[in-house]
C-alpha cells in the first residue's frame, strides 16, 4: 500500500482581485471606446474597467461631491466639476489635475465637450451656460436666459456649425450660436423639466425628453416643432440610434422600415419603469419594448417607481448600457429572436455599491459563482471570473443575513437564505427560483446550515433563541414551485440570539453559537443536548466542525478562538492574537490549519499543531463579517463593512518559487560583483553593490577608492546615474557610517562627491532628505571639532621637536622678526602661521636635510655628530641651531 502524500501546509495567501465600491450614484461618463467608465463615488472619481469592474484609478476631489464630468473625445482627459465651483482637467495617463479654474456662481450640473476637444460647455445651478477654452481655462461665451437650473447640454454634431443646445428646469430648450454669441431659438413645448437632449447624425433633428412623459421632435433647419411622442412614463434619457450601429442594423433587417420610404430616426427611451423602449420617428410608433424589467426593486413602496436613470448607446458592437437607481450598470446585447424580431439580452451587470457584506458562499461544481448577502433583501450571485453579477434572487421582504449552499444527492445546486423577515428560503440555482419557504420563527433568522452527508435537511437558528430542523425531501421532484418546508424538530437552545450553526460531516450532530457566551452541541435529528461549551467571555460569532477530527472551532467577541473536544466539551486550545472580536474562523488544509477574521479588519492564518499565527493580512478598512472558503481550491473570499470583497489565492508555491529565483539571481549578481572587483572595474562594482543593497561591500569599495589618487574618480562616475530613490538609500548608508569615528572619513568623502555631482535642487526633491540631513549635521560637527582639537594638539609636538633639533626648519620659512612661527607676542600659538601637521614638519625637515647633503658631505657628518652629542647630553647642553633666540620662550600655551 502506497504511503499517503504528506500534507503541504499553507504559508501565505495573496489578494489577487477585489470587488469594491465604485459608484455611489450621481453623474457618470463613458469613454469614446466604451472601455472605461468614470463614476462619482463619494468625494472621489473612480475610473473603472467596463469589462470586469476593476478600478483603474481614483481621482481625489478635495472632499467635495462631484456634480458633473465628461471625457474628452480622444479619451486622454477628464473634465469634472463639483460643489466647490472649480472645473478641473484631469490627465488620465498621470492621474493628476493639470488645470483648474473657477466656474459658475453655483455647482455645474452638466457639461459637454466639443468634438474638437478645445471647448467645454457647462450648465449650472446659477441658470447660466458657459463655454470655456480648455487650454487657456478662460470663458469664451457667457449665456443668460434660462429661468431654472440647467439640466442638460449638448454641442451640435457638425463641428462646423457652432451651435449649443441646453435644457432647463424651466421646461425650455435654448439654442445658442457661438459665432454671434446670441440665443437664436427658444423651444417651448414641455411642461416639466427637460431631462435629456439627442441630435441626429445629420444634425437636422433634435429630440428633447422630460418628466412630462413625452418626447418632442424639432426640425433644426428652421427651429420648428414637428411632433410629440407620448411615452406614458417619466423619461430620464433619450438616445438616437445612429446609422451603422448594431441596433440600427437589426431594426432595418427586422422589417420595421417601409420599402421606398426615407430613413426614419430610431431612438430609445428609458425612465421610471425600468424598461428599454425603441421608437421610430415615422409614425411615432414603439418598435420594441422589454417585457419585464431587470431592475431589482425592494419591498419599500418608495422603491416601486425606481427604474433607469440613464442610458448610453455604446460604440461598435458593445450594445447598450443602462444605469439604475440602485447603482447598477446593465449591459445589453441586441440579438434577433427566433421569429426574427429584435431582442435585448442582459449579458453583464456591474454593481457599483454593495453596501455592507454580511455573508458569502461559493456556488457551483467548480466554484465559479459567489452568492453574496448584503444589507438588502436580495441575494446577488457573482461570476468570479468577470466580477459581473450573474443574477439576483428576489423574494425576501427584509435584509438577508445568512447563506449556505450544497449540492444535493441528485446533482442540483441549492441555496438557503435566512432573513430578518423571520423566514427561511430554499433556492434552486439552475432555475433561479425559490422552491421552498420555511416559516415559524418568531425572530430574525441569523444562521442556517445544510446537511453535509445526506443533503435532505437544513437547520436554522433565530433571535427567538430556537433551533429548527427543516426537511426538503418533497421539493426534489418539482423544483419550480414554491412549497412550504416542514419543521422536523424544534428546541429552545440558548438564552440569547443564535449567531451561527454548523452540521457535522456525518450529519449526526449540530453545533450552535450564541450571544449568551456558550456553544452547544446537539444530536440530530431530535436535537438532544450532548455538550455545552463554556469558556468564552463574550458572545460566539461562528462555529465549525473539523473535517477530520472530533472537535469544534469557535470564535468569540472576547478576541479569542477556541478548539473544543466533541466527546466531553473540554477546551483543547485557545488562540489569541486579534485585537477585536473574532467574527469568523474556518478550517483549512484538512483540519490542520484555520483562517480567522475579525472586527479589527485583519485576516490571520494559523497552524493548529504549533499554535502559531503564520501570516496576518490587512486589506480591509472595517469589520470583516463574512469569510468563504472554497472546498476544492481553498480560495478565500472576505467581505465586511467597507463594501469590499477580496479574493485570496494560496501563494505558498508561487512565493517559494519566487524566493528561489531571487536567491539564484542574487548569487549570480554577487559573483558578477566579485568579478568586477577582481578586474578593478570599480564603477560597475559600486553599481552592483548598490543594486544588491550591500552596504558593507559598498563601504569597502569606497574606502579602497578614497586612498587612490586617480585622475578619473570611479565614485563620481558610479554615483552619477543614481535616481532619487537610490540617492535616498545612499544617504541612509552615509548617515549610518557617519555615526562611527572609524568610518566617518569615508562617509564624508562620499557626501562630498554627492554634493559635487548633484545640484542642490535635485537633492532637495529627494523624499525624506530633511530627516537624513538632520541626522548628518550633528555627527559631522562632532567629527570636525575632534579633528580640530587633534590638529591643535600637534602644535606642541612640533614645538618640542623643533627645540630638540630633531627637525630643522629652513631659514626661509622664518618670520622677518626672527620669531618662531608657533609663538605670538603673548606666547599663544598662532593658528594661521603654525604648521598644520607632523607630516608637513617632517617634509620640511627632510627637505632641509636634502639641501644640506647637496652642499657638502662634511656638513652631514657635523650635523649627525651634533645630534648624537645632544642626545647624550644629560643637562641639556647648548645646541647649535640656525634659529634665533625666541622671545618669551618660557611660556607657551597650547590649546587642546
Amino acid at each position: 500500500m502506497a504511503a499517503p502524500t504528506p500534507l503541504a501546509l499553507k504559508r501565505s495567501y495573496r489578494c489577487v482581485s477585489s470587488l469594491q465600491q465604485f459608484y455611489s450614484g450621481g453623474p457618470f461618463a463613458v469613454s469614446s471606446d466604451g472601455a472605461s467608465l468614470a463614476c462619482a463615488c463619494g468625494d472621489e472619481i473612480k475610473i473603472v474597467n467596463s469589462s470586469d469592474a476593476c478600478v483603474l484609478a481614483s481621482l481625489g476631489c478635495d472632499s467635495e461631491s462631484v456634480t458633473a464630468f465628461t471625457f474628452s473625445p480622444d479619451g486622454c482627459f477628464l473634465f469634472s466639476a463639483g460643489h466647490s465651483r472649480l472645473i478641473r482637467v484631469w490627465d488620465l495617463s498621470s492621474r493628476k489635475c493639470v488645470r483648474s479654474w473657477k466656474g459658475h456662481d453655483g455647482p455645474a450640473m452638466t457639461m459637454a465637450c466639443h468634438s474638437s476637444g478645445g471647448l467645454l460647455a457647462t450648465g449650472g445651478a446659477d441658470r447660466k451656460v458657459c463655454v470655456w477654452d480648455v487650454d487657456g481655462g478662460f470663458c469664451t461665451h457667457f449665456f443668460k436666459g434660462h429661468q431654472g437650473v440647467v439640466t442638460c447640454i449638448k454641442f451640435h454634431t457638425d463641428p462646423n456649425r457652432l451651435l449649443l443646445f441646453s435644457g432647463s428646469d424651466d421646461a425650455s430648450v435654448r439654442v445658442w450660436n457661438l459665432e454671434s454669441k446670441k440665443c437664436v431659438a427658444v423651444l417651448e413645448k414641455h411642461f416639466s423639466p427637460v431631462t435629456s437632449l439627442a441630435l441626429s447624425e445629420d444634425g437636422q433633428i433634435l429630440l428633447s425628453a422630460g418628466r412630462d412623459k413625452v418626447v418632442n421632435k424639432w426640425d433644426l433647419r428652421n427651429y420648428s416643432f414637428n411632433m410629440t411622442i407620448p411615452t406614458y412614463e417619466m423619461v430620464e434619457t433619450v438616445c438616437i440610434i445612429q446609422p451603422g450601429n448594431c441596433l440600427s442594423a437589426l431594426l432595418e433587417t427586422s422589417g420595421h422600415r417601409k420599402p421606398g420610404a426615407s430613413a426614419p430616426v430610431y431612438f430609445l427611451t428609458v425612465g421610471e419603469r425600468g424598461i428599454v423602449r425603441i421608437w421610430s420617428s415615422e409614425g411615432a410608433v414603439c418598435l420594441y419594448e422589454q417585457q419585464s424589467s431587470d431592475v431589482t426593486l425592494g419591498s419599500d413602496e418608495d422603491d416601486l417607481r425606481r427604474g433607469f436613470l440613464s442610458a448610453v448607446v455604446l460604440p461598435s458592437d458593445l450594445g447598450l448600457l443602462c444605469v439604475t437607481a440602485d447603482q447598477q450598470f446593465l449591459f445589453y446585447c441586441p440579438m434577433k429572436s427566433a421569429g426574427g424580431m429584435l431582442q435585448l439580452n442582459l449579458y453583464k451587470r456591474l454593481v457599483g455599491y454593495n453596501e455592507e457584506i454580511l455573508d458569502m458562499k461559493f456556488l457551483g461544481d467548480d466554484e465559479q459563482y459567489l452568492a453574496v448577502a448584503t444589507n438588502l433583501e436580495q441575494v446577488r450571485v457573482y461570476d468570479v471570473a468577470s466580477m459581473s453579477c450573474a443574477y439576483v434572487l428576489v423574494g425576501h421582504t427584509d435584509i438577508v443575513v445568512c447563506i449556505d449552499t450544497c449540492i444535493s444527492t441528485y446533482g442540483r445546486t441549492m441555496l438557503v437564505t435566512g432573513s430578518k423577515d423571520n423566514s427561511v428560503r430554499l433556492w434552486d440555482v439552475k432555475s433561479r427560483h425559490c422552491i421552498g419557504i420555511g416559516r415559524g420563527h418568531m425572530g430574525a433568522v441569523g444562521a442556517v446550515a445544510f446537511s453535509k452527508k445526506w443533503k435532505n435537511f437544513l437547520v436554522s437558528g433565530s433571535s427567538d433563541r430556537t433551533i429548527k430542523v427543516w426537511s426538503f425531501e418533497g421539493v426534489s421532484e418539482d423544483g419550480d414551485q414554491e412549497i412550504a418546508l416542514k419543521a422536523k424538530a424544534v428546541v429552545a437552545a440558548h438564552d440569547k440570539d443564535i449567531n451561527s450553526l454548523a452540521v457535522s460531516p456525518n450529519d449526526s450532530l449540530v453545533c450552535s453559537g450564541s450571544e449568551d457566551h456558550t456553544a452547544c452541541i446537539w444530536r440530530l435529528p431530535d436535537l438532544v443536548s450532548v455538550a455545552v461549551l463554556k469558556g468564552h467571555k463574550r458572545g460566539i460569532w461562528s462555529v465549525e466542525f473539523s473535517p477530520v477530527d472530533q472537535c469544534v472551532i469557535t470564535s468569540s467577541g472576547d478576541r479569542t478562538i477556541k478548539i473544543w473536544a466533541v466527546s466531553d466539551g473540554s477546551c483543547l486550545k485557545t488562540f489569541e492574537g486579534h485585537t477585536s472580536s473574532v467574527l469568523r474562523a474556518s478550517f483549512l488544509s484538512r483540519g490542520t490549519q484555520f483562517v480567522s477574521c475579525g472586527g479589527d479588519g485583519l485576516i490571520k492564518l494559523w497552524t493548529i499543531k504549533t499554535s502559531e499565527c503564520i501570516a496576518t493580512y490587512d486589506q480591509h478598512e472595517g469589520k470583516i463579517w463574512s469569510l468563504a472558503v472554497g472546498k476544492k481550491t481553498e480560495m478565500l473570499v472576505t467581505g465586511g463593512t467597507d463594501a469590499l470583497i477580496n479574493f485570496w489565492h494560496d501563494s505558498t508555491a508561487a512565493d517559494k518559487q519566487e524566493a528561489f529565483l531571487r536567491e539564484e539571481e542574487a548569487i549570480l549578481r554577487a559573483q558578477e560583483l566579485e568579478n568586477a572587483v577582481s578586474d578593478a572595474d570599480y564603477t560597475k562594482a559600486i553599481q552592483l553593490a548598490f543594486e544588491l543593497r550591500r552596504p558593507h561591500k559598498l563601504f569597502d569599495l569606497f574606502s579602497r577608492l578614497c586612498r587612490r589618487r586617480d585622475v578619473e574618480d570611479p565614485i563620481e562616475k558610479a554615483l552619477g546615474g543614481l535616481g532619487k530613490e537610490e540617492i535616498h538609500v545612499l544617504l541612509e548608508y552615509v548617515r549610518e557610517w557617519n555615526t562611527k569615528p572609524k568610518l566617518c572619513h569615508v562617509a564624508q568623502a562620499v557626501l562630498f562627491r554627492m554634493f559635487r555631482i548633484f545640484p542642490p535642487t535635485d537633492i532637495v526633491e529627494v523624499k525624506g532628505v530633511s530627516e537624513l540631513l538632520e541626522g548628518l549635521i550633528p555627527y559631522s560637527q562632532r567629527h570636525f571639532s575632534r579633528i580640530d582639537r587633534f590638529v591643535r594638539s600637534t602644535f606642541l609636538l612640533d614645538y618640542v621637536l623643533t627645540r630638540m633639533s630633531v627637525v630643522d626648519p629652513e631659514e626661509t620659512n622664518l618670520p622677518n622678526n626672527g620669531e618662531h612661527p608657533m609663538a605670538s607676542e603673548n606666547g599663544v600659538a598662532d593658528e594661521q602661521d603654525a604648521p598644520q601637521s607632523n607630516s608637513q614638519v617632517d617634509e620640511i625637515s627632510c627637505k632641509g636635510d636634502t639641501d644640506k647633503s647637496s652642499t657638502s658631505n662634511e656638513m652631514d657628518s657635523m650635523t649627525s655628530l651634533k645630534k648624537r652629542k645632544s642626545r647624550k647630553s644629560k643637562k641639556g647642553s647648548t645646541k647649535k641651531v640656525k634659529l634665533t633666540k625666541h622671545k618669551n620662550s618660557s611660556t607657551i600655551s597650547v590649546e587642546a
